[in-house]
């Protein structure tokens, strides 16, 4: 798994370096997916977050901070570089950190990540990949992002690592959500990386069915499940509450 994240991160990585080869003024300037954030703060975002690995030091100082609202102190401070200084910066810590991320798989022990979790040490590339996945696609492109063309593809490669995440993820940031279930419910991913991901405990009532892509859209809150044409049955209150559910 750990290798397949690597793989994956080191694509999307390549992806993202030519998207923003052929970005504009405008397109980096444009609003992107994330509320509040330009295209060219979501690029100084996984820049930052590479600095989380090679040398945090060099961040602004956000301790005690949720996770997200750290991610703002980083992406405020990055405000006013320039468009080339935001690609050199990712281009030349993202192979740092993946290179780190790489030996580090390799060992045993846990990593706590704040209101993220606490995970195996393995599990770190994939909580990349999957913030790559989710950026590029969701917030980069349409129908969220202002980005028109044909974003990199949602394939086996690129899921598997990011659906692995949220199946670790899950019931660390949804206790309180999984807690109100009443039941279990099986998340079921059709398509490429096609798995069943089980919440709650108990038999279970009802099912959640989608593609990986719409799969990965909901958990992050990024759409509705109509918009997405998720599929599902059970109990009306479960499912309800499933709704819930948010990775991050």
């Amino acid at each position: 798994m750990t290798t397949t994240a690597i793989e994956a991160l080191q694509a999307d990585r390549d992806a993202l370096l030519r998207i923003c080869e052929n970005l504009s003024g405008d397109d980096w300037a444009a609003p992107s997916g994330c509320a509040g954030w330009s295209v060219q703060d979501v690029v100084g975002h996984v820049g930052a977050l590479f600095w989380l690995v090679v040398d945090p030091s060099v961040l602004p100082d956000a301790a005690g901070l949720p996770t997200e609202r750290a991610q703002d102190v980083y992406v405020e401070e990055r405000r006013s570089w320039s468009t080339e200084r935001v690609v050199e910066d990712y281009r030349s810590v993202s192979i740092k950190a993946i290179g780190q991320m790489a030996e580090l798989s390799t060992q045993d022990f846990e990593v706590p990540l704040g209101d993220l979790g606490t995970y195996h040490v393995s599990l770190l590339p994939n909580a990349f990949s999957f913030d790559h996945f989710t950026h590029i696609r969701a917030d980069l492109f349409s129908p969220r992002g202002p980005l028109t063309t044909e974003p990199p593809p949602a394939d086996q490669l690129r899921l598997d690592p990011a659906l692995d995440w949220i199946a670790a993820a899950l019931p660390q940031q949804n206790s309180e959500v999984t807690e109100e279930l009443g039941g279990a419910v099986d998340l079921v991913v059709e398509g490429p990386a096609a798995r069943t991901i089980s919440v709650g405990s108990g038999d279970t009532v009802a099912e959640v069915r989608s593609d990986g892509l719409a799969f990965v859209r909901w958990i992050t809150q990024r759409g509705t499940w109509e918009d997405l044409g998720v599929k599902a049955s059970g109990p009306e209150g479960l499912l309800t509450t499933a709704r819930r559910f948010h990775v991050f």
